[in-house]
């Protein structure tokens, strides 16, 4: 397209949508947007960019008609802006299209793909390429702190990318990463997720040996080695294949893994052999993995063992992975954004080595299209039960989900019961904010999951235990709490 030209994205605050608007407005495009609803950290994020979201969205908004509508993967028939597209034929494409066709041509494409875990293996990886000075072009689905971005056009020939298996558009339900093209991919991990695209575990497969067989003979992948799922997607693959864990069959093995308070080191093992000793500040063997297979890709192009371990040993994080958004009175908040009760579980287990003996809650908003459905309904309540106190919050926008396929919170916070944990299910971020506040206590680690703004709890929260102030909380809770 010819620099200058208007392009407006529809659903601009998905995290990708606004990494993309930034990249575009980079590239010399005029660059607009809208949403129902902007909340950090896109919206500050495309502000701080000066590129215009407009709410609600409106057939306004397109008047006069842009020169290209990029439509977001949430964005569906009705949108009144996207009849409007179609009414009046003005030129629209998805996100993946025009990310391919602009950004993508002409350089070496790494995606990291997986069920678990894409953003911060992405973050890493392209932290360990810049830090080498390869000057990396990269899109992440959230804001890498090494850049205080999600994207970066860079002058280098490699182009990173978090693949997302989940669909590209209401015009095409294949997945996304299907678009990139990989030269090398960096693999995860497979589950079943995406339960309003995905019938079954098999379906989630089926998209990920359609990645592999994406990936060139010169190419390269690297592989969790853990899951009868991994094997079957990778079993068929035409590039050399390297596996990364804790088995002997791996070439690159973990160990000597300790999880301190502050820090995590361990040592990487290559055919057996000592390869390079590893330290950062994160928490979470999840962590450890994602930072070793970025390591192993990393290595495999010729970035130095020095240069990797530097590298890792600066990395901070993402925003909404494990952040530490207020500590009030003694008491820690954490943003995360997992989704899934495998991700639950990891960031639960991480929170328990980072903050022993503090007092554990989990507020948990069943917001993803697969936590909104009991699929995984006994998973779920066995992965809140890592937490000392389970609060959930009622499934959102439940009435669009069936009701025989809807999560029943009853049954999930008896099953966290059954397993000895106090769970307490409130209806929205008001009333579980007026709820916990007064019970809680110095020394409390509250972790906040939902991949969506949860009613703005996240300053609702720390401000009520503000206002409460420090002596009524700590007076609060010198009796043990009722079951």
């Amino acid at each position: 397209m010819i620099q200058g030209k208007h392009i407006h994205l529809i659903g601009i605050c998905g995290t990708a949508m606004a990494s993309l608007a930034g990249m575009l407005k980079q590239r010399g495009f005029r660059v607009t947007g809208s949403d129902a609803a902007a909340y950090p950290p896109m919206s500050d994020f495309l502000s701080s960019l000066d590129i215009p979201v407009a709410q609600p969205f409106a057939a306004k908004n397109l008047i006069p008609s842009p020169d290209l509508i990029v439509v977001g993967n949430a964005i569906s028939r009705g949108n009144v802006e996207l009849e409007h597209v179609l009414d009046q034929r003005i030129p629209f494409c998805s996100l993946p299209q025009i990310l391919h066709d602009e950004f993508l041509v002409g350089k070496e494409v790494l995606v990291v793909a997986g069920t678990h875990g894409k953003t911060t293996t992405t973050s890493m990886l392209s932290w360990i390429f810049d830090s080498a000075g390869l000057e990396p072009s990269f899109l992440i689905g959230g804001i890498a702190e090494n850049f205080g971005s999600s994207f970066q056009l860079g002058k280098g020939k490699y182009f990173i990318l978090e693949g997302d298996e989940y669909d590209t558009a209401f015009f095409d339900k294949g997945p996304k990463f299907l678009h990139y093209f990989p030269d090398s991919v960096i693999l995860t991990s497979v589950e079943f997720d995406h339960a309003d695209i995905y019938k079954d575990l098999d379906a989630v497969e089926t998209a990920f040996k359609r990645l592999v067989n994406l990936v060139p003979g010169r190419g390269r992948i690297i592989a969790f080695d853990k899951g009868e799922s991994i094997e079957r997607c990778i079993s068929r693959a035409f590039c050399k294949v390297e596996r990364y864990g804790g088995i002997a069959k791996a070439e690159w093995t973990v160990s000597n893994l300790r999880l301190q308070p502050t820090r995590t080191t361990w040592s990487v093992l290559h055919h057996g052999k000592p390869w390079a000793d590893f330290e950062f500040e994160l928490g979470g063997e999840y962590n450890v993995w994602n930072a070793t297979a970025a390591a192993v890709l990393a290595a495999s192009y010729g970035i130095s063992k020095d240069q990797i371990v530097e590298a890792l040993k600066t990395f901070k994080s993402v925003k909404r992975r494990l952040e530490v958004t207020a500590q009030v009175n003694g008491i820690t908040i954490i943003d995360d954004f997992a989704h899934h009760p495998t991700a639950i579980a990891g960031t639960l287990t991480a929170l328990r080595s980072r903050y022993p003996g503090s007092r554990l809650w989990v507020i948990l908003e069943p917001r993803s299209n697969t936590l909104r459905r009991n699929v995984f309904q006994h998973d779920l309540a066995n992965s809140l039960a890592l937490a000392d106190e389970v609060i959930v919050a009622n499934v959102f926008k439940s009435e669009s989900i069936p009701e025989h396929e809807r999560l029943d919170l009853a049954a999930v916070a008896a099953l966290a019961k059954k397993q000895g944990r106090r769970a307490r299910i409130a209806p929205d971020a008001d009333a579980i904010v007026q709820l916990v506040a007064p019970e809680m206590r110095s020394g409390d680690v509250v972790a906040i999951l939902s991949n969506g703004g949860f009613g703005e709890i996240y300053e609702k929260l720390p401000a009520k235990l503000k206002s409460l102030g420090s002596a009524s909380i700590g007076t609060a809770l010198e009796a043990p709490a009722k079951a």
